[in-house]
C-alpha cells in the first residue's frame, strides 16, 4: 500500500507569489502551483500527499508559541492516518518551531520533517523543489523517529539546528551535532546518532503554550547592570545570558553580579549559553565564568538559542518550581544536549 504524508503548509517563502510590493502568501495558490511546478509528485515512488493549508498563512517572523501548539495538535489529530509529516514553514523561525515540536511531541514513531526555501517555488531557479521532494522521501522511506529539518541537502536534528545564512541555499546547520543524513546522489543516514524508536505511546507534552516572559541578553563589554535590573522589574520569569567563549562574563563587575543575584533572589531563572556558534558552556574553567555560577546562573551546556527558548517556555508552562526547573533544564529530553 502506498504510504501517505500530510503536508502542513503554514506559510513562508516556499509558497509565496509575486505581488506589487514583493513576495507574499496567497490563499489557495500553493496547491495549484505544486501541480504545475512539481508534476513528479504523482510519481508512484513518492508517497501520496494531502495538504493542510493554514488560514491565514503565517509569515514565520510572526510565529508565536500558540502556533507551535496548533502544529503539534494537528499532527496529533492526524497521527494515525499518515506515515509521516512534512511541515512547510518560513525559514526565519523554522529552527524555533523545530525545537518546540521536538519537546512537544513525545514518543514519535514517525518522521516529522520541517522544510521551506530561500527562493519561492514560483521562481524558475529555486531550492523549494529539492527541499520538498527530499523531505517527502525521508518522511516515508527511512527509520526516523524524531523532529528534523531537511534543507540544503542535509537532514538535521530539529532541536540542534539553527539558521546560519540568510542568502545561501545551505541556510541551516547543526554546529554542535553531526548531520542525521546527507542528501546527495544517495541518501546516507548517520544511523548512530538517530534517536531510537521509543516504546512509550505518542502523546503531546502540552495542549497549550503561552508566550512567557522570557528575555535574551547577549553580553558585551561595558554592559550595564541596569539592563538586568530593568528586566527584573518587568517581572521576567527567565533570562538567557549569552556569554563570552565557554561561558564567561564580567566576573570583576560586582554591580553586574549583584544585579543577577537580585534577580535570582526574586525567583528569576538565569541560564548561561555561549554566544559562539560552536562549543559549549564550561563556566567552571575560568574565574569569570565561575563568578556567574556563584551568582546563581545555570549552565545551558551546548543548547542552541532556539532549543533553550522552546524548552524554557515548556518548563514554565508545566509549572515547575524554581528548584525543579533548574534540574529539568539541564536534563536531555530529546537530544538537545550533548551527553
Amino acid at each position: 500500500m502506498k504510504k501517505k504524508v500530510l503536508i502542513i503548509y503554514t506559510g513562508g517563502t516556499i509558497g509565496m507569489c509575486k505581488k506589487e510590493n514583493g513576495y507574499a502568501p496567497k490563499e489557495g495558490f500553493f496547491q495549484k502551483l505544486l501541480e504545475k511546478k512539481i508534476p513528479e509528485l504523482k510519481d508512484p515512488h513518492l508517497p501520496k500527499i494531502e495538504i493542510l493549508e493554514y488560514n491565514p498563512l503565517l509569515d514565520s517572523s510572526d510565529i508565536k508559541p500558540e502556533n507551535w501548539i496548533k502544529i503539534a495538535k494537528d499532527i496529533f489529530a492526524h497521527y494515525k492516518e499518515f506515515d509521516g509529516f512534512v511541515i512547510l514553514h518560513g525559514t526565519d523561525t523554522l529552527a524555533y518551531t523545530a525545537s518546540a515540536l521536538s519537546f512537544l511531541l513525545h514518543g514519535l514513531d514517525k518522521p516529522v520533517i520541517l522544510t521551506g526555501s530561500q527562493v519561492p517555488l514560483v521562481e524558475t531557479r529555486n531550492d523549494a523543489r529539492e527541499n520538498l521532494i527530499s523531505s517527502l522521501v525521508l518522511s516515508t522511506c527511512y527509520p526516523i523517529y524524531e523532529v528534523c529539518i531537511c534543507f540544503g541537502n542535509k537532514l538535521l536534528r530539529g532541536c540542534r539546528a539553527t539558521k546560519v545564512d540568510a542568502q545561501s541555499f545551505d541556510a541551516f546547520d547543526s554546529p554542535n551535532f553531526p548531520l542525521l543524513a546527507k542528501v546527495g546522489v544517495e541518501i546516507v543516514l548517520n544511523e548512530q546518532v538517530l534517536n531510537r524508536k521509543e516504546s512509550q505511546y505518542f502523546k503531546l507534552l502540552l495542549d497549550q503554550l503561552k508566550s512567557e516572559k522570557l528575555a535574551i541578553v547577549p553580553l558585551f563589554p561595558g554592559i550595564s547592570p541596569d539592563v538586568i535590573y530593568s528586566l527584573c522589574e518587568a517581572e521576567i520569569k527567565g533570562i538567557i545570558l549569552e556569554s563570552f567563549g565557554t561561558g564567561n562574563g564580567p566576573g570583576q563587575d560586582k554591580m553586574f553580579l549583584e544585579a543577577i543575584k537580585a534577580g535570582v533572589d526574586k525567583g528569576i531563572v538565569f541560564v548561561n549559553r555561549t554566544q559562539c556558534l560552536k562549543g559549549r558552556v564550561m563556566a567552571e574553567e575560568y574565574a569569570s565564568g565561575r563568578a556567574l555560577i556563584d551568582a546563581g546562573v545555570i549552565n545551558g551546556k551546548d543548547m542552541t538559542r532556539e532549543a533553550l527558548v522552546a524548552k524554557m517556555m515548556c518548563l514554565f508552562q508545566l509549572g515547575f518550581s524554581c528548584e525543579d526547573f533548574k534540574k529539568e533544564i539541564i536534563k536531555n529530553w530529546c537530544g538537545e544536549i550533548s551527553t
